[in-house]
């Protein structure tokens, strides 16, 4: 059923959110800097900042890793990629980051309360991460979040990721869906790129990690301040976004 059909949920605007996951469900830059970092000492490189790692954030763990050893050998990303011992260093932050997920994450606030709330009103909830699947599922299991989910597209999940719109397309047509009665939740100009992409609406947080640019800059539909925005109750208030 519905948020529309829901008896109480008739003004809900939207019938299917999807959601970022680093830096819009939860705050993830922390132990991901310490898995850079872990990484970087066993390769003997210099350490990278929280502020680095922020902005290197969004496009799935192994596009972070090949940032962060082309700034730390003063090489391009590309020759970084195209390095015979790359997938070595691969290995090697695969097994870090695997021991730090979910050891310095929390959920953003009032995030908990608002998809339990939106579960309550009916509205389909969707994860739409470049994260590898791994990696997506030990931060949902610690954060005890995968309840709230109705599925769980990670970067692996399907041939492509963001920002290409497939995950949202194939969403909408699992659920049968709208395009109009969907929303995506991000943090950067990957998520906004993803939306206008797939035709649907685009809200965004300013607290994420957006390569260091302030979200107003990509234009989405709307920027909210919290998540507080999302429920049932304020979301009756607002007009869905064209």
């Amino acid at each position: 059923m519905s948020a529309a059909d829901m008896t109480g949920a008739a003004a809900l605007p939207f019938d299917l959110i999807l959601f970022d996951l680093d830096g819009t469900l939860v705050e993830t830059a922390p132990e991901i800097a310490d898995a850079v970092n872990d990484t970087l000492a066993e390769l003997g490189l210099p350490a990278a900042t929280l502020d680095e790692v922020t902005r290197w954030i969004g496009h799935g763990t192994r596009e972070l890793l090949v940032q962060a050893l082309a700034s730390r050998r003063g090489s391009s990303a590309d020759a970084v990629r195209a390095d015979p011992d790359f997938a070595a260093a691969e290995a090697i932050f695969q097994r870090h980051y695997e021991a730090r997920c979910g050891t310095r994450s929390h959920p953003y606030p009032g995030v908990i309360d608002v998809l339990q709330a939106l579960q309550a009103a009916g509205v389909r909830r969707v994860v739409v991460t470049n994260k590898e699947d791994r990696y997506t599922q030990r931060v949902l299991q610690a954060h005890q979040m995968q309840a709230l989910f109705d599925r769980v597209i990670s970067g692996d999940t399907l041939p492509v990721k963001k920002p290409n719109p497939l995950a949202v397309a194939d969403s909408l047509l699992r659920y049968g869906v709208q395009r109009q009665r969907a929303l995506l939740v991000g943090d950067s100009s990957i998520d906004v790129a993803t939306a206008r992409n797939a035709g649907i609406a685009v809200w965004c947080v300013p607290y994420g990690y957006n390569m260091g640019q302030p979200i107003e800059a990509c234009a989405p539909d709307r920027v909210i301040a919290d998540f507080s925005a999302l429920f049932p109750q304020a979301l009756t208030q607002m007009a869905p976004a064209a």
